[in-house]
């Protein structure tokens, strides 16, 4: 059996209200790549209310499967409709059937973060078997290490850690951070997240990687400050959860910012610098990580 594959950009603001009209108008799946790198999306992240807010890219290419005897202008007309939108140019292909599960597979391949920390998909044989290997799958929550804020954050995390530490990811999508740290000789790792597939995902994760992580949905149930902290998600909502942060970590302990890009560093720190010491920035691809010392003060 054939299928018609339709693709079309929207504004990444949209993709959520467009991708569950697709569905609901009969389209067999959807994804989303970043329109402009081809990225797969994984990010769901914070807005100052602490709700899920719009994708990391401005625009992002929709791609819906539907039946081969299917009307794609019909489709998309349908769903842009249900999504309030104008219907956008589309770009209809004839895709032969397939082993989907295969297919989708061969896309992810095991990722050397470094010399002895690699990312293997469940599927895979270690390509090292002597190495720290975090096994994860691509799926609901971000965080697969396909992305440079991911291996900023544990390349940092590899060097930062000291046996016995203990350990905070806030907003930590699969738990990959938390999962890592356990696996680096940490002493404890919670990780926060508001997103219940998110943290469903996350536990799932720790359990397959066979370490435990206590997850959390809300910040307020942490107890104690962590000597690491780690926040990988956007700029805007780390300006906002700088007091939290701060509160959340050590005195003398070590903060790590991620997801944010090069030329939104300069702010960011800005907001935490009442409580923190900067190291210098480290970049990758346009995308910063930030790292500082909580101070007395």
């Amino acid at each position: 059996m054939a299928w018609l594959s339709i693709s079309f950009e929207v504004a990444a603001s949209e993709v959520d209200a467009v991708t569950d009209a697709l569905l609901e108008a009969g389209a067999m799946s959807v994804d989303v790549t970043d329109a402009e790198a081809g990225t797969t999306a994984e990010q769901p992240v914070f807005d100052e209310a602490g709700e899920r807010a719009a994708r990391a890219w401005a625009r992002s290419r929709v791609r819906a499967l539907a039946a081969a005897d299917g009307d794609a202008a019909a489709l998309v007309r349908a769903a842009c409709a249900r999504a309030g939108l104008e219907p956008p140019p589309h770009r209809v292909e004839i895709v032969a059937d397939q082993d989907w599960v295969r297919a989708s597979r061969d896309q992810f391949a095991p990722i050397r973060v470094s010399q002895r920390l690699w990312i293997v998909p469940s599927w895979h044989e270690a390509p090292d078997a002597g190495a720290i290997n975090l096994s994860l799958d691509p799926g609901l929550a971000f965080g697969t290490g396909g992305h440079p804020t991911t291996r900023l954050a544990l390349l940092w995390l590899e060097r930062a850690l000291r046996r016995g530490d203990s350990v905070l990811d806030y907003g930590c999508g699969s738990g990959i951070l938390a999962i890592a740290a356990m696996k680096l000789g940490a002493g404890r790792a919670d990780a926060v997240d508001i997103d219940e597939q998110a943290l469903l995902a996350a536990r799932r994760n720790a359990i397959h990687n066979q370490v435990q992580v206590h997850f959390h949905s809300a910040a307020g149930t942490i107890r104690r400050p962590a000597r690491i902290v780690l926040a990988n998600i956007l700029a805007r909502p780390l300006i906002v959860l700088a007091p939290l942060l701060a509160r959340l970590t050590e005195r003398g302990g070590r903060l790590a910012l991620s997801g944010l890009l090069a030329a939104q560093a300069a702010e960011v720190s800005a907001a935490y610098e009442p409580w923190f010491d900067f190291d210098a920035p480290e970049d990758a691809e346009g995308w910063a990580l930030l790292s500082a010392t909580r101070t007395a003060r």
